[in-house]
Order: C-alpha cells, then structure tokens, then sequence
C-alpha cells in the first residue's frame, strides 16, 4: 500500500502530526510526508490512501492546500481512499462568545478538505479530525500526538 500524507503547516505543529503519522504507518505502508506546496496534482493521486491536514487559518485549510486540491482534475481520486485532518484550538477555550459563534457559523479546516476529496473522486474513510493546539502558535496539546497515530492507524485498518 501506498500512502501519502500531505500537509501545509504554519508554525510546526500540523508538520509533526503529519510526520507521527507517517513514522507509525512506515511499518505498514510505503509512506510519504509532503508539504502541498512541494506537490503537483499528478503526484497527489499516485497513491492508495491521501491523508490531507492543514491548520485552521480563518475557518480553512491554508491557501496552498486549497489551491492543489482545486487545481485536481475532477476525477483524480476516483481510485484512492482519503482522510482529512487538521490542528485547531480547542472550543473549550475559546473565551471570546463571538468567536464561538463563528467556529460554529464556519467551522474548521478539515470537513472543508474532506468536502473537495470527496468532489475528486476520493472514497473518505474516516470522518474528518482535528488536533488540538494550546495556543494560536501551539504546542500540541498533551496526547495529541498519540490520537494522531491512533487515527492514521486506522486509516489503513
């Protein structure tokens, strides 16, 4: 099986999700990391299984992980399974009651990517999920990185 985990990352934290997915899935799969900007449209379909994450910047995915999934071909994915996932803040501590109400008005950067994986084609495995981050810069929060590996784990189950 081949796998491909591509992300956009900000300040690192996306990047270290994307990189503990793919050091828990080398035993299993022949994996690979890439940044969307590094990424052609040609390259993003020759695999089995796409897992896509970015952080939530404005209620979406990065610009670079919205321009390569736009610029797939409508069908490019027909013949892959996918998953999306991204980094956010929890809800929880969101203080601001206004910006509570626009997380929930515009959501967050993964169902947006597993909206256009599917309009490609992609069979979605998983629900989309999201890695908490402490702060707008982060870190991670505690156990992320292992619920991270948990569900890329079953991306592939």
């Amino acid at each position: 099986m081949k796998v491909l985990i591509l992300y956009d990352s900000v300040f690192g934290n996306t990047e270290k999700v994307a990189f503990a997915m793919r050091d828990a899935l080398a035993g299993q799969a022949a994996v690979e990391a890439r940044r969307a900007a590094d990424m052609t449209a040609a390259q993003c379909s020759d695999c089995d299984l796409l897992l896509v994450g970015s952080p939530t910047r404005g209620f979406n995915p990065t610009k670079a992980v919205k321009e390569l999934l736009r610029s797939l071909p409508t069908d490019a994915l027909q013949n892959s399974t996918a998953a999306a996932f991204d980094t956010r803040i929890d809800p929880a501590a969101i203080k601001s009651r206004w910006l509570g109400k626009m997380v929930t008005a515009f959501g967050w950067a993964a169902p947006k990517i597993d909206k256009q994986l599917r309009k490609k084609g992609a069979n979605t495995k998983l629900s989309p999920e999201g890695f908490i981050v402490t702060d707008t810069e982060g870190p991670l929060q505690a156990g992320e990185l292992e619920r991270a590996v948990a569900w890329a784990i079953k991306t592939i189950a």
